[in-house]
């Protein structure tokens, strides 16, 4: 049998904004940026943990409900909470990342991409987000 996680309440963290309007939109683009990052999971094209991020940001401005739901969500909560408090992505994450980024660059420039210069261009866009990617730190990284 499984055992429940207690439920956190995250909303000290939250600064709502005072509009309602402001903040029906901004429970909008959250819910819109957890459907591209549900949606990440599953495509190796679309990133899954910045929409989620996005996703906390939108909510924490905008909907406590929504905002405690996604943290203590046990999929993606662990890496908005790591990301919000220590500006880290756990180290599996982070590679599973670059490696899809990569595999998936890679099979574009290969088989689907016919000019040079572009795919020297899609190349080094890739290249520099990877790196970019590995820079950030991790705060599991093994020694």
């Amino acid at each position: 049998m499984r055992k429940r996680r207690e439920k956190v309440d995250y909303s000290a963290e939250m600064n709502k904004h005072d509009s309602p309007a402001v903040r029906l939109l901004f429970v909008a683009l959250g819910t819109l940026f957890v459907l591209l990052g549900v949606a990440g999971a599953f495509l190796p094209v679309l990133p899954t943990t910045p929409f989620m991020l996005l996703a906390a940001g939108c909510y924490a401005r905008a909907s406590t409900r929504f905002y405690n739901w996604l943290l203590n969500n046990p999929a993606f909560g662990p890496t908005i909470i790591e990301w919000r408090r220590h500006r880290s992505l756990p180290w599996r994450v982070k590679l599973t990342a670059i490696f899809l980024m990569v595999a998936t660059m890679s099979i574009s420039v290969i088989f689907f991409v016919p000019w040079p210069e572009l795919q020297a261009a899609l190349a080094l866009f890739g290249l520099l987000l990877a790196t970019y990617m590995y820079r950030i730190p991790s705060r599991d990284r093994p020694r």
